[in-house]
């Protein structure tokens, strides 16, 4: 095996991890929750409220803002109270200020979502964040590896298992 390789495995490895150790979290900061009740960061704050976890939408809107009925605050560094992880639903091109935000409010879990395109994944935040120790799932979606998840999230999870690009146990 590659050096190279041996690096993409043990990342794909420490993925799982990451992913399994950011949906253990209860308090989630959901950064980039939208306004709009159809825009795809709203299905996930849904789900995520549906299953138990205690979601704090952040949208850098000005004025105060109630999404799906919670408090939503316009920067990470508002929130009160600790949070367990933050999930990143905007522009890979907002990901580095949100990124600062993180390192500055301790949080020590973030998972970038991708759906389709770069989604919130930005590569030097990435690297940032990892190197002052903050545990980060890159590019991956949530809803994909809730425990009885159905539907487009089942199936893309069969679908990346069958091409060997679902991320590994160790």
């Amino acid at each position: 095996m590659t050096a190279a390789r041996a690096v993409v495995m043990r990342r794909e490895t420490n993925q799982l991890k990451s992913i399994e150790s950011f949906l253990k979290g209860k308090r989630i900061a959901l950064v980039g929750a939208s306004r709009n009740p159809k825009d795809f960061s709203r299905v996930v704050l849904r789900e995520l409220l549906a299953r138990g976890y205690d979601i704090v939408p952040v949208n850098a809107a000005e004025g105060t803002l109630e999404i799906e009925g919670r408090q939503a605050y316009r920067r990470l560094s508002d929130v009160p109270g600790a949070v367990d992880g933050a999930l990143v639903m905007t522009p890979a091109s907002v990901t580095a200020a949100i990124a600062g935000e993180i390192l500055a409010s301790g949080v020590p879990r973030m998972s970038l979502h991708r759906g389709v395109g770069p989604g919130a994944v930005n590569p030097r935040a990435v690297d940032l964040l990892r190197e002052r120790g903050v545990d980060v799932v890159s590019g991956e979606c949530p809803l994909m590896f809730l425990e009885g998840e159905k539907g487009a999230h089942r199936l893309h999870a069969w679908i990346r298992r069958l091409l060997g690009t679902y991320p590994r146990a160790a």
